[in-house]
């Protein structure tokens, strides 16, 4: 187990490797001078030579390079030109509220797309399949900025269901004392459940709409490799002793189809971490996406180039954790990367 964990460990960190230097190579090569972007739109040549000098722009590119890696490794982000706060700062601040969008609309998208995946695997090529496909294929064509509109329209604007686009909480409303970062869990924890209901009350709508498209992968994923374990030999010959639903369904039908299924669980949550910057806008959700929305509205470089940097250790430590679960799922899944011996 020790030689597997560090195996993974260091494939994981010649991936981050990979992805500073990526970052590093993509802000050199962009059009434009990076010094010029850093001090402003009304700054003069002085101040821009100045700033060329202070963030190193000046030096050869290994020199940058070096320096690049180093900040990365202390977790120093740098300088936001917008906020003129340090990026690390501001991204740990936003990224709470990213992590409940993202939990709980993985959590609604798993609650749709199992059962219902589940059904149309067991009723294959009958009415119920039908349908269900045909809810995955409009869930998967469907645009998110399209479906968030829509639900704040009706949910909102006609109807009056849901709170307007304005936060996580009512303007005023004091947040909870900080244990999770999770507004709904840390006013649990303090006991106050109103305000927990009232947390849930506004995520409710951008949930509501991640919660669905996202659905469609899961539900799709969840179809396909159940419909290959119902057709195993062990499957059938449970059946044929008549064994209960229940036992060939879920026994041993889903439960030898898990490892696509997390698979699939853990690639839409790492897409939310990132890939949900249209939601949190539409919403005005405080979280990293809208942060990286901004910098790129005011050409921010530096907190673009943390919030690409952030979300790829994320989603390196999401992969990690996957595959360190493979070895719990299924014990065909041998700790020196055999499968099946």
């Amino acid at each position: 187990m020790k030689r597997y964990l560090v195996r993974r460990i260091g494939l994981s960190l010649l991936t981050l490797l990979g992805i500073v230097m990526l970052v590093f190579v993509v802000s050199r090569v962009l059009p434009g001078d990076a010094a010029a972007l850093r001090a402003g739109p009304y700054a003069d040549e002085a101040r821009i030579e100045q700033v060329r000098q202070q963030f190193g722009l000046d030096r050869p590119l290994p020199e940058q390079f070096v320096d690049h890696v180093s900040s990365v490794a202390r977790f120093d982000l740098g300088v936001s030109t917008r906020t003129n706060q340090p990026v690390r700062d501001e991204l740990l601040a936003r990224l709470p509220a990213s992590l409940e969008l993202g939990a709980f609309a993985v959590l609604l998208a798993c609650a749709i797309g199992l059962p219902l995946g589940i059904v149309a695997a067991v009723r294959r090529n009958r009415p119920v399949d039908l349908l269900v496909r045909g809810f995955a294929v409009l869930g998967s064509s469907m645009a998110l900025f399209w479906l968030g509109l829509l639900l704040l329209y009706f949910g909102f604007f006609r109807l009056g269901w849901f709170p307007g686009p304005v936060d996580r909480l009512p303007i005023g409303t004091a947040a909870p004392p900080t244990v999770t970062g999770f507004f709904t869990v840390d006013a649990v924890l303090a006991g106050d459940l109103g305000l927990a209901l009232t947390a849930l009350h506004y995520l409710a709508l951008p949930v509501l709409t991640l919660g669905l498209v996202l659905a469609a992968p899961i539900l799709k994923m969840v179809r396909g490799a159940m419909c290959d374990t119902l057709d195993a030999d062990y499957v059938r010959t449970a059946r044929s002793v008549g064994l209960p639903g229940r036992t060939w369904v879920l026994t041993d039908g889903f439960r030898n189809a898990l490892l696509p299924v997390v698979t699939a669980i853990g690639i839409v949550f790492g897409y939310l971490l990132g890939g949900n910057i249209i939601v949190e806008f539409i919403y005005s959700w405080p979280g990293i996406g809208r942060y990286a929305y901004q910098a790129i509205q005011s050409n921010d470089l530096q907190a673009l180039q943390g919030f690409v940097i952030l979300v790829g250790v994320l989603y390196v430590t999401l992969n990690l954790v996957i595959d360190l679960l493979y070895t719990r799922i299924d014990p065909r899944v041998r700790l020196g990367g055999k499968v099946g011996a």
